[in-house]
């Protein structure tokens, strides 16, 4: 079941999106549509509105796989905020994803060497190269945060 829950601040640079999702693929749907708009509506334009749709899938897709072992009824929330942060206080779009999976050591995600040709493993890849900051975290409990801006120019 895909929920989606819209929540409007009384500040506004800190209008928020957030969606559950069970952690199956036939859901990356709603996500990508909901990502796209909303990017787009925080000021983003196309394109980058497409890159960062494709990034957050991919970080998804990996959620799925190696946190919870591929589809499952497990829940991943997706909070999409404008926020203003940085040392010039800059407009961005700030993607949250919290899973509730295997807790995988921060420092061992990584990409791999793109110079090998197979297919799979470049997700982490296309994420640090689309978004502006990425930190990935140990949530308290249990599972992984992955954080991601976008600064909006």
């Amino acid at each position: 079941m895909a929920k989606i829950d819209a929540k409007k601040s009384e500040s506004l640079t800190n209008t928020q999106i957030e969606l559950r999702i069970h952690a199956n693929p036939d859901y990356l749907c709603v996500v990508r549509t909901a990502v796209r708009q909303t990017v787009c509506i925080f000021g983003l334009q196309e394109d980058k509105a497409e890159s960062i749709t494709l990034a957050v899938v991919e970080a998804l897709t990996n959620v799925i796989r190696h946190s919870y072992g591929g589809p499952c009824e497990k829940p991943i929330i997706v909070g999409l905020n404008k926020i203003c942060c940085g040392d010039k206080n800059r407009p961005a779009v700030e993607i949250v994803i919290r899973d509730f999976g295997k807790q995988v050591d921060a420092e061992a995600i990584k990409s791999r060497d793109l110079d090998e040709l197979r297919p799979g493993g470049v997700g982490v890849h296309i994420i640090h190269s689309v978004m502006d900051d990425v930190e990935f975290s140990h949530a308290d409990d249990c599972g992984t945060q992955l954080r991601m801006v976008k600064y909006i120019t």
